[in-house]
C-alpha cells in the first residue's frame, strides 16, 4: 500500500488511526498497540502476504535474541557467540534475498561456471527493518538491555510509516515512546501539524516527482539503448533525476514523519535540504541522514573510526560508502557510486587538512568561497546520481559521455538560432524531437525544483522539529491559523487529484 494512494488515504489512515484513539480512550492501552502492530502487519502484506512470514520472523528470532544476549551477559564466550548468531542471521537473510543472484552471476562470469540462478523475489523494506534490527542486536551487546516486551518490540520493528522506507528508527527514539503514555491522548495539534506535513510531502512526491519521472525514464532509456543523445537533454535529464529522487525520497519521510505525528510518535528528520550543502561531509550530514548515522555508527567507528591515522581513516571512509553503496543495490554500479562517494569525502577531507597544515583555514571563511564549494558540490553530486540511476555501467558512461561532449549539440528549431548567436562556437543543430524528452514544461519543472530545494525552507525548519529554533523562516513556521489551512488543502487536494498514474517510491526497491 503506498501512501500515495487513494486506499492509504480515505481508507487505511482514518480507519487505523480512529481504531486507536478509540481504544485509547477507553484506556485500553495495549490492545490499541495491539492494533495499530496488527495494522502495520497488514499495511505491509498489502502487496504480498508471503512477506509476512519473513518479517514476522525475522521480528521474533531478533527478540529472542535479543533476550538470551542479555541472558548471559556474564558469560562472555556466549554473550559474543549470541550477538554474532544475530549478525549472521541478518545478514545471511538480506545476503539471500537481496545479493544471492548478484554474486551468482559474479561467479558465472568470472569463473565461466553454470550455477543454476533461480530468481529471487526481493521482500519489500528488507534493508531497512534489517539494519534496524542489526543496530538493536549491538547495542543490546553493549548496553546489557533488552525490551522485553514483545508487542513494544514488534511495533518498533513494523510501525507502518517508517517501514517500508524509513526513516531508520534507532530503538532509543521510538521504544521509550510506545512506553509512554502520551501517545494515546488524542492531540489535535499533532494530527493538524501532521496532516499538513503530510501533504506537503504528497505534493512533493506527485507534483514534483512523478512528473519529472517520464523525462528521466526517456533520458536514461536512451542512454542504456547506446543512442546519441544531445548536451542539453543529457544534463536535463541528469538535473531531472536530481531533484526527482529527492522530492520522491525527502516526500516519503515527509509523509511518514507526518502521519506518525498523528499518533503523537516523532520519527528523527531523514533531510536537511541536502543540495544547500557546501561540502560533501555536510551533504552526507543531511542526506538520509539515518541511513548516515546507521553507517557512522556500526561501520566506520567500528572500523576505527579517526582514531588510527590518517591512512587508516581514509580507508574506513572508503569502507563504509563502499558498503554503503551496495546496501542500495545488488549491482556494479551501486559499487561503484559507493566508491564515488567515498572518494569524494576522502577529498573533501584531504583539502581541510590541506588548508590547516598551510595556516590557511580562513580561505574558508572568505566571501564566495562557499557559494562556489556548494556549486562544486552540487556538480559532484549531479554525476554521482547518474551513476546511481543508470541500469549498467555502459548506459551510465554513455550519459557521462553525452554530457560533457560538444560532439552533438541539438535544441528545438525555435531556440537553435538565439543560442547559436551567444555560443558561435559550438555546432548547434535543430532537433524538434529533443521537445517530446526536454522540451519547456520539463525545463520549468526543474527551474522549480532547483528554486524549492535551494530557497525553501525543509519541514524541520517549518514545523520546529528541532530544539534550536531558528528564526530565519519565522513567517513560513506552521501554526493553526488561517494561512495553513488554504497551504495544506491546496497541497493536499491537488496531489489527490493528480493520483491518477502513480509511480513506486523509488527507495521501495532498496
Amino acid at each position: 500500500m503506498l501512501f500515495s494512494s487513494y486506499p492509504f488515504i480515505f481508507a487505511f489512515l482514518p480507519v487505523v488511526l480512529i481504531g486507536f484513539f478509540l481504544l485509547a480512550k477507553q484506556g485500553l492501552f495495549r490492545p490499541a498497540l495491539g492494533f495499530l502492530t496488527v495494522s502495520s502487519l497488514f499495511f505491509y502484506g498489502y502487496w504480498n502476504p508471503v512477506y509476512l512470514i519473513l518479517i514476522m520472523s525475522s521480528i521474533l528470532v531478533n527478540y529472542l535474541l535479543a533476550i538470551r544476549i542479555v541472558d548471559n551477559h556474564n558469560n562472555e564466550a556466549k554473550h559474543k557467540h549470541l550477538l554474532w548468531l544475530g549478525l549472521a542471521f541478518n545478514i545471511g537473510l538480506i545476503g539471500y534475498f537481496k545479493y544471492k543472484n548478484f554474486f551468482l552471476d559474479n561467479l558465472n562470469e568470472v569463473f565461466d561456471l553454470q550455477l543454476e540462478n533461480v530468481p529471487v523475489l526481493l521482500p519489500l523494506a528488507i534493508s531497512f527493518f534489517t539494519f534496524q534490527q542489526i543496530a538493536y542486536l549491538v547495542d543490546v551487546y553493549r548496553d546489557k538491555q533488552a525490551e522485553r516486551n514483545f508487542l513494544n518490540y514488534a511495533l518498533f520493528i513494523s510501525y507502518f510509516p517508517q517501514l517500508i522506507a524509513g526513516p531508520i528508527v534507532h530503538h532509543r527514539e521510538l521504544l521509550p515512546q510506545l512506553r509512554s503514555q502520551e501517545i494515546f491522548k488524542l492531540n489535535w495539534m499533532n494530527i493538524g501539524a501532521g496532516l499538513t506535513i503530510f501533504s506537503i510531502g504528497l505534493f512533493k512526491k506527485i507534483m514534483i516527482a512523478d512528473n519529472l519521472a517520464p523525462s528521466v525514464h526517456a533520458v536514461f532509456g536512451m542512454a542504456e539503448a547506446g543512442q546519441d543523445i544531445s548536451l542539453f537533454v543529457a544534463w536535463g535529464g541528469a538535473l531531472a533525476y536530481t531533484l526527482q529522487l529527492y522530492f520522491d525520497f525527502s516526500g516519503y519521510s515527509d509523509m511518514a514523519i507526518g502521519v506518525a505525528l498523528m499518533f503523537n510518535i516523532h520519527l528523527p528528520v531523514n533531510f536537511l535540504s541536502p543540495y544547500k550543502s557546501k561540502s560533501i561531509i555536510e551533504f552526507w550530514r543531511r542526506w538520509h541522514i539515518t541511513l548516515s548515522h546507521f553507517l557512522r555508527d556500526y561501520i566506520y567507528i567500528p572500523l576505527g573510526g579517526n582514531r588510527a591515522g590518517e591512512i587508516k581513516r581514509m580507508s574506513n571512509m572508503m569502507t563504509t560508502m563502499l558498503i554503503g553503496g551496495l546496501w542500495h543495490g545488488a549491482g556494479w554500479t551501486f559499487v561503484l557510486w559507493g566508491g564515488l562517494q567515498g572518494a569524494y569525502l576522502v577529498l573533501n577531507r584531504m583539502w581541510i587538512d590541506f588548508l590547516a597544515a598551510i595556516k590557511l583555514s580562513f580561505v574558508r571563511e572568505l566571501p564566495g568561497y562557499w557559494f562556489l564549494a556548494g556549486c562544486l558540490t552540487f556538480f559532484c553530486v549531479i554525476l554521482g546520481w547518474v551513476l546511481f540511476r543508470a541500469e549498467t555501467l555502459s548506459g551510465a558512461m554513455n550519459l557521462y559521455h553525452a554530457m560533457f561532449s560538444l560532439d552533438f549539440v541539438t535544441l528545438t528549431p525555435k531556440y537553435v538560432d538565439k543560442v547559436a548567436n551567444v555560443l558561435p562556437f559550438m555546432a548547434i543543430t535543430p532537433d524538434a524531437a529533443a521537445s517530446n524528452i526536454m522540451g519547456l514544461d520539463e525545463a520549468k519543472m526543474i527551474v522549480a525544483g532547483l528554486l524549492i530545494a535551494f530557497f525553501l525552507p525543509n519541514v524541520r525548519e517549518m514545523f520546529y522539529l528541532n530544539k534550536d529554533k531558528d528564526k530565519k523562516w519565522y513567517r513560513l513556521v506552521w501554526k493553526p491559523s488561517l494561512f495553513w489551512v488554504p497551504v495544506a488543502l491546496v497541497a493536499l487536494c491537488s496531489s489527490i487529484m493528480s493520483m491518477t498514474n502513480v509511480s513506486d517510491f523509488l527507495y521501495f526497491q532498496f
